[in-house]
C-alpha cells in the first residue's frame, strides 16, 4: 500500500474514532475542510508540518498517521 493511501486511511479512521467531522478536524488543525477531504481521498499528500498539526488536533502521535497497520479503535 502506498504511503499516501496509508495516511488517507489512518486519517479517516482516527478522525471518525474521535467523533469529528472533516470540518471540525480542519478547524482544530487550522486547515481548510476541503483539504482534509482531499487528504482522505488521496488527492493531496500532506507535508510533515501538516501531519504534525493533524496529529496534535487528533491528540495522537504522528506515527499513527503513517503506520501501515491500522490504528486501534478508541
Amino acid at each position: 500500500m502506498r504511503l499516501r493511501s496509508v495516511v488517507a486511511r489512518n486519517l479517516r479512521l482516527l478522525r471518525q474514532a474521535s467523533g469529528l467531522t472533516q470540518e471540525q478536524l480542519a478547524d482544530l488543525a487550522g486547515l481548510d475542510r476541503n483539504y482534509v477531504g482531499k487528504l482522505e481521498r488521496e488527492e493531496n499528500s500532506p507535508t510533515v508540518d501538516t501531519l504534525e498539526v493533524i496529529a496534535l488536533a487528533l491528540q495522537v502521535d504522528v506515527e499513527w498517521l503513517i503506520r501501515r497497520a491500522p490504528p486501534p479503535r478508541r
